[in-house]
């Protein structure tokens, strides 16, 4: 039976790096059924700013019956009482607990640093709980919680990640100095998901972090970095600007039985309707996403497309030295993907 995902396009660029992804998938002839859906503040804005959610009741519907989705960039309106973003209520909905953004530079963009690592974001917990109380006029309190069976499922996921791709190094990020208790469980777990296997863990403190990114980004290569919510939300930001630009960061939402699938960069409003921002990052997530429904050789044809569409650097977009529209850097990518997959 063919596997289903559904796709939502999103707000700002959204519309126009999801059609193109879509138009790779499809001239690489995926099996896959696709089903287009909305989701994002523009259709929550024509409808009104009436509903609860940026993500209609129809939308859910198809989501529930789908294998996976990909999430096109969606803007969320930083107004009291607008609704959560949507992949925070698609997370929390759907427990993807792992955010996962493999970072590798190319090597036309960055010659003198080579960077090769995976991001692991627990993605249901922490700081993003959002549980913040007010204290008096001038005074509140955010809530980090952190459980036990949430780390240990998150750590498990992304000790799963190193055997399977044969990574022998994991650095959780912590600041458990100050932050005992809550960085106390995330630690335990991580000892725990290690034991008995190869793979060698180490610890590292996040704002000493944040400083080793910049200074030797390559003591990291084949490392599976872990840490909570807001450390690495923060840390994979970072990673991806060592890679040149946010247009070329794909990742995943995964849990049990469901993955959502989106670029990391945002919608930028300021560029929509242009045709001249980066598809690649949208790409390489859509590619991920075949793989995950079970078509292997189009996720490796797409990715060895992009990454020698980017290396030459004919028919690149702005952000990475060229001149070359969104199409016509899709349209490259789909010509040297085909051609793989004749092959």
């Amino acid at each position: 039976m063919s596997k289903k995902a559904a796709v939502m396009r999103g707000d700002g660029i959204g519309p126009e790096v999801v059609d193109s992804m879509l138009k790779v998938l499809k001239e690489c002839n995926i099996q896959s059924e696709i089903i287009l859906c909305e989701a994002g503040s523009e259709q929550w804005d024509k409808n009104g700013r009436k509903d609860k959610s940026y993500i209609p009741d129809e939308t859910i519907s198809i989501l529930e019956e789908s294998d996976a989705c990909f999430k096109g960039p969606t803007t969320t309106i930083p107004v009291p009482g607008a609704p959560r973003s949507v992949a925070v209520t698609l997370r929390q909905k759907f427990e993807l607990y792992s955010n996962i953004r493999p970072t590798k530079t190319f090597d036309r963009l960055t010659p003198d640093r080579k960077l090769d690592c995976v991001c692991f974001r627990e993605a249901t917990e922490g700081l993003y709980t959002g549980v913040e109380a007010k204290i008096t006029d001038d005074a509140a309190i955010a809530i980090r919680k952190i459980t036990r069976q949430g780390c240990d499922r998150f750590l498990n996921s992304a000790m799963n990640w190193a055997k399977q791709y044969n990574m022998k190094k994991m650095v959780a990020i912590t600041k458990r100095n100050i932050l005992k208790e809550t960085d106390g469980i995330f630690w335990s777990s991580a000892q725990k998901a290690v034991e008995g296997t190869d793979v060698e863990l180490s610890e590292i403190y996040i704002d000493n972090m944040a400083q080793q990114m910049v200074v030797a980004p390559e003591q990291f290569n084949g490392a599976v970095l872990v840490s909570t919510n807001l450390f690495m939300d923060i840390i994979s930001e970072l990673a991806s600007g060592l890679v040149g630009s946010i247009g070329l960061i794909y990742s995943a939402n995964m849990g049990d039985s469901f993955a959502m699938f989106e670029a990391a960069h945002g919608s930028a409003p300021q560029f929509a309707g242009q045709n001249k921002v980066n598809p690649t990052a949208t790409v390489l997530s859509g590619a991920w996403m075949a793989e995950y429904l079970g078509e292997r050789e189009i996720r490796d044809a797409i990715f060895d497309a992009t990454y020698q569409v980017i290396n030459e650097g004919k028919t690149v977009t702005w952000d990475i030295g060229g001149n070359a529209s969104t199409t016509q850097m899709t349209d490259a990518i789909i010509t040297y993907a085909k051609e793989k997959l004749r092959k």
